[in-house]
């Protein structure tokens, strides 16, 4: 039994409509990226705020203060080196993600304008075989966003931490 393009021309609209939506996709990934840089500048800004505390009055009370600041410090920077090297390596990743949709959107909308003028014939392999693959770019985007809206929501919550630790102990 042969499928013709009219048969399946409705799994191409789905990859149609799919694969257009996509562009968005980066908007999956944008706001935990913002919030990770928000929530680093907070935490040095609130470092800063914690090193002049001036309620310590004796050198002793100076010096413990200073070390557990020294020790924030580390960490702080620690953790921010560590999501440094993820930021190139993220920004690499949301232009394949565009370069995904643009490709899946560009297949998608080639493959349903091909089937309506071919809507009684019958679809070859290579057709078939260009709708998976536009469907394919879909999930392609979608777990590169999601991943790296993953790791960008980790290392906030890891500065969060280290925040909160700045709060109840300086």
């Amino acid at each position: 039994m042969s499928i013709s393009w009219g048969d399946f021309q409705a799994v191409v609209q789905l990859s149609a409509g799919l694969n257009v939506a996509i562009l968005s996709f980066v908007d999956i990934s944008l706001p935990a990226i913002k919030e990770r840089r928000r929530v680093f500048t907070k935490a040095r800004q609130e470092l800063d705020i914690h090193r002049k505390n001036p309620h310590m009055r004796t050198d002793e009370q100076k010096a413990d203060h200073a070390n557990a600041i020294g020790k924030v410090d580390r960490q702080l920077f620690d953790l921010w080196r560590e999501t440094s090297a993820f930021e190139s390596i993220e920004d690499s990743l949301i232009k394949s993600t565009g370069v995904f949709g643009f490709f899946g959107a560009v297949l998608s909308i080639t493959l349903l304008w091909y089937s309506a003028l071919h809507y009684n014939e019958d679809i070859s392999f290579t057709g078939e075989l260009l709708t998976v693959l536009s469907f394919f770019s879909l999930v392609a985007a979608f777990l590169i966003n999601f991943v790296t809206a993953s790791k960008a929501s980790q290392y906030a919550k890891r500065c969060n931490a280290l925040r909160d630790h700045m709060r109840t102990s300086l």
